[in-house]
């Protein structure tokens, strides 16, 4: 019942940040979800025996959003945003993430005895791109062509292969899929978790114009204004069947991937949950591991393609 409720309550929260937060909102949303994920992080290495440098973590967080922020910001509002976005976005990732190894190599100097160093930077590093960099793709995409729409379908298609490989997985697993990191999980349930995905992402894309119509209605998605009319409907293109199964696929698959990372390091330090924040889920860790290895695969099929089938069209 705690599971359920909660998700009740998160998800239309979730949604009313993607379609209505603005953008400064809506960093300031994700950094303090990046922040309370790191937290858990580092006490679940923590309880590995291991010593990370938290207060650099934390800072170096603080620092990559507010200047994530700002270059995509820039990109949003100058005549050449999308040159900035193509190549600053991933330069700027670039160099943050070689200047964040240097700094964590830096403070580690202080570290007594000095064999705890290198593992002590090497653990604190991880917290980048394990979850600072990632989630903060979530900007990037809102901040796209129907980036809260796309965002969203992604995040369903998360959710459900979830749902689908715990109910499925509890009724009729039988075959372990990972004995060694996570004995619950099966091979009937991952299977059913992707069968599951993909025939939700078909029915989303398929549906994609009256979900769109649907998030007008309610004000979530706002209709460009033309000459010709003022009322108009969004109209999408429909992808191919193909490509969405395989973009449903490849998501679901890299979800469940990451769940299973976040298993390993939990079983590792011995411990059960994240943390105990959200009732009947655990830690915020526990709540995002999937997405984390899914928001990746959602920028890459976006740039190679899914952007044709989410382009602005008549919505804004």
């Amino acid at each position: 019942m705690k599971r359920v409720l909660t998700a009740v309550i998160l998800i239309p929260l979730v949604v009313l940040a993607l379609f209505r937060a603005p953008l400064w909102l809506f960093s300031l949303l994700v950094l303090g979800v990046a922040l309370l994920a790191a937290k858990e992080y580092l006490g679940i290495v923590q309880a590995q025996g291991f010593r990370p440098m938290a207060a650099t973590s934390y800072a170096l967080m603080v620092l990559l959003f507010a200047l994530f922020y700002v270059v995509i910001w820039i990109g949003s509002t100058s005549p050449a945003g999308g040159v900035v976005a193509l190549f600053g976005i991933p330069l700027f990732a670039f160099l943050s993430s070689v200047f964040s190894a240097l700094v964590f190599l830096l403070f580690s100097l202080r570290s007594e005895p000095l064999s705890q160093a290198l593992p002590g930077a090497a653990i604190s590093y991880m917290v980048l791109p394990y979850i600072a960099f990632t989630l903060a793709l979530l900007i990037v995409l809102k901040n796209i062509g129907n980036g809260p729409l796309y965002l969203l379908y992604v995040m369903l298609l998360v959710w459900c292969g979830d749902v689908a490989a715990y109910y499925v997985g509890r009724a009729i697993g039988k075959h372990r899929l990972a004995p060694r990191i996570s004995p619950g999980k099966t091979w009937e349930g991952s299977i059913a978790s992707v069968i599951g995905a993909v025939i939700v992402g078909l029915l989303l894309f398929h549906y994609i114009n009256p979900i769109a119509e649907g998030f007008r209605q309610a004000h979530l998605l706002t209709v460009s204004t033309d000459m010709s009319s003022r009322t108009a409907s969004p109209a999408f293109e429909l992808a191919p069947v193909w490509f969405v199964a395989l973009f449903a696929g490849c998501v679901n698959v890299a979800a469940q991937l990451g769940d299973l990372v976040e298993s390993a390091l939990k079983r590792g330090a011995g411990v059960k949950d994240s943390g105990t924040l959200l009732p009947g889920h655990g830690g915020v860790l526990d709540r995002i591991d999937a997405l984390l290895f899914a928001l990746p695969i959602g920028l890459l099929f976006y740039f190679c393609g899914m952007s044709r089938y989410f382009a602005p069209g008549g919505i804004d």
